[in-house]
């Protein structure tokens, strides 16, 4: 049975945090001076906001790591969050059941742009982006409406490159892993399907896809 992603808790907090290249990723990684927390919905634990993390395709046309009614989107931000009631760490919750929840935004083309995005990605912010690879997992997902973002800002992501400024040029786009089972992964969203748009393609038999390693599995809602 589908339950939605509303009523959930975000604290309102303004972060700082440090932004790295890890040669696959984006990913903003928060001060420990001040702590962002996720519950209520359908957690049961509260989860603390680690790092956040852009996936982005070298067209338009493909990028997010999840699809809506199989049709993939320019990017998808994913807010990866550990259980700390049950965990002291991201590295232990990552191994172990109820670990991880991550929250993941759609990003989508348009001729407005997300504030948020602008932040993030900003001329200033990318230049002062250092070097390191973190290693990767995924419990559970909760899927976000998409945030607009212009062509052009999506044009300087692609000039990120995988290798360090020394050698050859290889663009970090199209960091997003192959349609891959459901896995008993939990699936939530709070896009609304009733409404129909141009901006999500949401007007088909309403169905949720993981992008992972292997074959493709469709969960339906």
């Amino acid at each position: 049975n589908f339950v939605p992603l509303w009523p959930k808790h975000l604290a309102t907090l303004e972060v700082s945090g440090t932004m790295y290249n890890t040669g696959r990723h984006v990913s903003l990684r928060l001060d420990k001076e001040h702590l962002v927390n996720i519950s209520g919905g359908p957690m049961t634990y509260s989860h603390r906001l680690e790092e956040i993390r852009l996936h982005f395709g070298s067209e338009d046309s493909q990028g997010s790591e999840h699809l809506l009614n199989g049709q993939a989107f320019s990017g998808e931000v994913q807010l990866i969050h550990y259980n700390h009631e049950l965990y002291t760490n991201v590295t232990e919750a990552a191994k172990s059941p109820n670990g991880l929840v991550v929250v993941s935004i759609f990003m989508k083309v348009s001729e407005s742009s997300n504030p948020f995005l602008n932040r993030m990605l900003n001329r200033d912010t990318i230049t002062r982006i250092t070097y390191k690879i973190p290693k990767n997992a995924l419990s559970d997902s909760l899927l976000r409406h998409a945030a607009g973002r212009k062509s052009y800002k999506m044009h300087s992501l692609r000039l990120l490159s995988q290798n360090q400024p020394s050698q050859i040029f290889l663009s970090m786009s199209d960091n997003f892993r192959p349609v891959q089972p459901l896995n008993n992964r939990c699936i939530r969203t709070n896009i609304n399907f009733s409404l129909q748009g141009k901006d999500c393609p949401n007007n088909r038999a309403q169905k949720l896809q993981y992008r992972g390693t292997g074959t493709s599995q469709t969960l339906h809602i």
